[in-house]
């Protein structure tokens, strides 16, 4: 009977740590003399490394739980290079060929593409932790190597674009590097602005990045240095020297409870068998990569057992050649059924793809070792425990206080002023009607100088309250607001500062911060006076009537009192009793209206004479406060016309109506406020629309807010609003879309204190100093 060996299937497990790969190849031998059930099981491990010993002794710990009877794991070595692993992989499928092998190695080489464990959770919670500190640009170290550049780094990218972070740098490195290459790319980036440093490396890498990190003063305060799983996962075994020059690191490490019956079984074991293989070996607690790899033998070999016992019955109904095609088929669907809790997490797989790990330590080097600071669930957020009542938070911020590079307490920016940077480049109008706001100057040859105005003063206040510098300059543009405002989607422009309207229409080209000025349209009017006789002025506080009314009390008054202190006899009064009935009369008359303006009372003889005084003077007090008021209010009101002009009056009179030339508004006249296009006069300048006021060019003017704060400013006298605010507009800075920078200038823009337009010194002068272009 010739000898048929059935080739089940081969699994590759790509752990991402530096110079790592390896796989299982597993065969069943039923050629004459042995047994049908005899089994050997090949694995591909980099032995040169400590991680591949204590995989290749996790391994076999996984197998004997499996199987009681089964040879010992066939062992290659890889030596760290990924074409020897294939090589190995493809001597151990050979060792006894068949007639399916062709079609088995196509099944698993399909297989094995798309059996890596997902890792975009980890650079997620690398995101995570920029977006907590509000950090916006950051630096990437990598390894070099194929699965970093296809795998880990784009969803890198696309992770930190989510929490609004750009990439300031790429450096990718190789394990081959020297110092001295190594230490001129830190430096590179050491001149720089960007202070955060994400390091996706090996562990060997990672280490000799920080060695020349440290030699050169990339571990001082104000730096920022994160890893991922590939370094931290092993920073167990790292020795002082390299703890040492890793203080203030932020990093991210594979999660796994070492608290199960399950982990404390297979720490029994494992302990035994890597003494056992490696006795020479210094030995540490099992690594996360140990701990998947058994994982993954596991269910390798639960599969194999599964497809071993349920060939039996099947060899007596058919070919060999056919039952080896079907057996390697279901072994490989069974893997992929594969569910259970293993040691390093869940072990599934969703949609054909290895279920990623979702928990992540978040830990921090500080002194001799590390301390875990707290944990990271996809998500979920931060957290400081892994149990039901767990609190989370998408901020690391409640986690506690971290030690950073250098031993400061407080939080990096993460930026410093470069040595040599890109500025950032920002659109500015060349020419403006409204030049409080955007001024240019410029020289005797026609050279811009520099800028000026609110707009410009407004942005430079709020720099001051973003977390990281931001080198800009400004570049004049001759255009309209919406061509200006095009070049940021065109690229040409980083940004536009200006006394740019937030209107819709412009959305599609940019993106806006928070207005920094009111928003609103208002019309604006000349103000009519009133014609006010001023000979007569002092009649109006009073009607007809009430003049009448005072006059008739007053002489009552004054009789009442007379025929009471006449019946006196004391010699002051004999005035009163003297002469004749006509000047009698005169001094009562006189008498009654000095009391308006005197108290004379203790002329008076009589207390009923007082009494009556008394009602009287308070009776003219309230008529003389009264007057004065009334008088002060007409003469205050005389510059306003009470009869208000609305825009229906203008629209059906078809009166002339201005507005800035260029600006939005002429289209919200025509196309909301439906005014006929030739009633709509364009004005160049904000200094025009007086005179043409005046002159009556035009009836009205339709100015935003902010302008006309300005107009009003400036003309104290003659000018007045008129009719409702229509919300619309609103002044704001025109960033790039998806622009990280625009969250932090908008909440800058909050935090920066008011800053009144009509209060602005260059409303008083035209020769303030502007920003150099």
């Amino acid at each position: 009977m010739a000898r048929k060996k059935l080739a089940s299937c081969c699994f590759k497990l790509l752990l991402l740590t530096s110079l790592i790969t390896w796989s299982t190849v597993l065969s069943l031998d039923s050629s004459p003399g042995k047994h049908s059930e005899e089994l050997s099981i090949g694995g591909i491990v980099d032995l040169t490394t400590h991680i591949g010993k204590e995989e290749r002794a996790a391994m076999q710990v996984a197998i004997e739980d499996v199987f009681s009877d089964v040879d010992p794991l066939l062992v290659k070595d890889s030596r760290g290079e990924p074409t020897r692993a294939v090589s190995s992989a493809k001597n151990l499928i050979k060792k006894n060929p068949c007639s399916s092998n062709c079609r088995l190695k196509n099944m698993a080489r399909d297989f094995l593409r798309r059996r890596a464990r997902g890792q975009f959770a980890q650079m997620k919670a690398v995101a995570d932790i920029i977006n907590s500190w509000k950090w916006r640009k950051v630096n990437v170290i990598y390894e070099d190597i194929n699965s970093a550049v296809s795998g880990i780094v784009p969803y890198l990218i696309s992770a930190l674009q989510d929490a609004g972070a750009e990439i300031s740098e790429l450096l990718p490195l190789t394990h081959t590097l020297s110092d001295c290459s190594l230490s001129e790319s830190l430096r590179n980036l050491k001149n720089g602005q960007c202070r955060v440093q994400i390091v996706h490396a090996s562990a060997p890498l990672a280490t000799k990045i920080f060695r020349n990190a440290k030699r050169i003063g990339m571990m001082e305060k104000e730096f920022v240095w994160i890893t991922t799983v590939d370094t931290m996962n092993l920073i167990d075994t790292f020795d002082t020297s390299i703890i040492s020059s890793m203080q203030g690191v932020l990093g991210v490490k594979s999660y796994y409870s070492n608290s199960t019956e399950m982990f404390q079984h297979f720490h029994f074991k494992f302990n035994s068998k890597f003494r056992e293989l490696y006795p020479r070996e210094p030995f540490y607690e099992p690594c996360v990569y140990a701990l998947q790899a058994y994982d993954a033998m596991r269910a390798v070999s639960l599969a194999l057992k599964d497809g071993v016992n349920s060939s039996k019955s099947f060899r007596n109904s058919t070919t060999n050649s056919l039952m080896l095609s079907i057996t390697g088929e279901k072994i490989v669907s069974r893997i992929s059924e594969s569910n259970f809790q293993g040691l390093a997490g869940a072990f599934n797989f969703q949609k054909g793809i290895l279920s990623p790990e979702s928990l992540f330590r978040i830990i921090n080097v500080v002194g001799r070792s590390y301390r875990e600071i707290g944990y990271w669930t996809e998500k979920l957020g931060f957290s400081e425990s892994t149990g039901a009542a767990s609190k989370y938070s998408k901020s690391m911020s409640r986690l506690g206080q971290v030690s950073w590079p250098g031993h400061p307490w407080s939080v990096p920016r993460g930026w410093a002023v470069p040595t040599s940077a890109e500025q950032f480049t920002i659109g500015v109008p060349a020419s403006n009607p409204h030049r409080e706001f955007v001024d240019i100057v410029y020289d005797q040859f026609g050279r811009a100088i520099c800028v000026k105005g609110f707009s410009i003063d407004v942005f430079k206040a709020t720099l001051k309250f973003l977390p990281y510098d931001l080198p800009h300059n400004f570049v004049p543009f001759n255009g309209t607001y919406d061509s200006l405002v095009e070049q940021v989607k065109l690229q040409n422009f980083d940004a536009v500062v200006a006394d740019t309207a937030i209107v819709a229409e412009r959305f599609q080209s940019g993106d806006f911060s928070q207005p920094y000025a009111d928003p609103g349209l208002q019309m604006l009017i000349t103000a009519r006076t009133k014609n006010i006789n001023r000979a007569w002025v002092f009649t109006k506080p009073f009607s007809t009537s009430l003049w009448i009314s005072i006059g008739v009390i007053n002489i009552y008054n004054g009789l009442v009192v007379w025929l009471i202190e006449r019946n006196y006899e004391q010699d002051r009064n004999a005035e009163i009793r003297r002469g004749s009935l006509l000047n009698q009369i005169g001094y009562m008359l006189y008498s009654a209206f000095k009391t308006l303006f005197s108290l004379n009372v203790d002329n008076l003889s009589s207390n009923l004479s007082r009494f009556v005084m008394v009602v009287w003077l308070f009776l003219a007090l309230v008529l003389t406060q009264s007057f004065t008021a009334s008088l002060s209010a007409i003469f205050s009101d005389q510059w306003n016309d009470l009869a208000t002009i609305d825009v229906d009056t203008l629209r059906s009179t078809g009166a002339k109506i201005g507005c800035d030339r260029g600006s939005f508004v002429v289209a919200y006249l025509r196309d909301v406020l439906n005014i006929h296009h030739d009633n709509i006069v364009k004005i160049n300048s904000g200094d025009d629309y007086a005179a043409y006021l005046v002159s009556g060019k035009i009836a009205a003017a339709y100015l935003e807010v902010p302008y006309l704060n300005v107009f009003l400013a400036k003309y104290c006298r003659g000018f007045t609003t008129s009719g409702p605010i229509y919300k619309v507009g609103g002044f704001g800075f025109v960033f790039q879309r998806s622009s990280p920078y625009l969250p932090d200038i908008s909440e800058a823009v909050v935090k920066t204190p008011p800053m009144n337009i009509t209060d602005y010194k260059f409303l008083a002068s035209r020769d303030s100093l502007g920003f150099p272009l």
